[in-house]
């Protein structure tokens, strides 16, 4: 799934200006995005504002990145080498936008199940570039770091959007059970161990945000919550400590050993 630049540059601002709009008109309708939150509970469910909060800052990320796309010059060989990685992940930025922007509109009309469709498609496919798809991130150059920024916090919040949405959607109002705990720490270690300090961070962030939602709903469910995001923490700080994720690299060496690979 690939787009020439000139595409990229309209599809990537316009998907943002999508997402952006419908989550205004959610937060500011009558019931609006939290209405409906606070109107269906279960075990995966988080503490509304810290969704809000993670947003937030992630927009001004986004904007970033989209500046890069725009201002990055195609006939500069390296500017040109960042503008691949920037244009690579277009399709799916916007697939993730339209998703997120098109579940609101579900959401607030109290469709669960159908809003956790565009839920799972936008989290999977997050997961998968994040996962299967990135270079390792390249500490000199921004482009390289936005572009793994902003990946990542689509992926990380993408999988608190999954276990929520999933909750909610199919077992509103139930109590966690035995299955859910250890899923819950299985599954959120198991990412742990594969992620760098930006997933693995959003991920620990998921697991405090479900950590306070869950103080109203189930005390001691909140509790166990709280052990799973500290675990993950280790894991995730162990891990990178290890096995360190990124790499420094001249922007011009690497454009001039293309060159020679290219030639070769």
């Amino acid at each position: 799934m690939g787009v020439s630049l000139s595409t990229a540059r309209y599809l990537a601002p316009a998907s943002f200006a999508y997402d952006f709009a419908a989550q205004q008109y959610g937060l500011n309708s009558t019931p609006n995005m939290k209405d409906i939150h606070d109107a269906n509970l279960s075990f995966w469910s988080p503490q509304p504002y810290f969704i809000g909060a993670f947003f937030f800052p992630q927009q001004f990320f986004q904007l970033a990145w989209l500046y890069r796309l725009w201002k990055l010059d195609p006939k500069n060989p390296q500017e040109k080498k960042e503008l691949d990685q920037i244009v690579k992940f277009v399709p799916y930025y916007a697939l993730g936008n339209v998703c997120i922007g098109t579940w609101m509109f579900f959401w607030n009309s109290e469709q669960l199940k159908l809003a956790n469709i565009f839920v799972i498609l936008n989290s999977t496919t997050q997961l998968w570039y994040t996962f299967t798809q990135l270079e390792p991130m390249n500490t000199k150059n921004w482009s390289s770091i936005l572009t793994h920024v902003v990946v990542k916090t689509f992926a990380g919040i993408g999988v608190l959007d999954f276990v929520h949405n999933m909750s909610v959607a199919y077992y509103k109002d139930v109590m966690p059970g035995t299955a859910v705990k250890v899923l819950t720490a299985v599954g959120f270690a198991g990412l742990g161990a594969m992620s760098d300090w930006i997933l693995g961070g959003c991920l620990v962030y998921d697991l405090v945000a479900l950590t306070v939602g869950q103080q109203s709903y189930d005390k001691s469910w909140s509790t166990l919550l709280g052990a799973y995001a500290v675990g993950t923490a280790a894991i995730v700080g162990i891990r990178n400590y290890m096995m360190p994720p990124y790499v420094q690299k001249d922007d011009y060496v690497m454009a001039a050993q293309d060159e020679v690979d290219d030639r070769a």
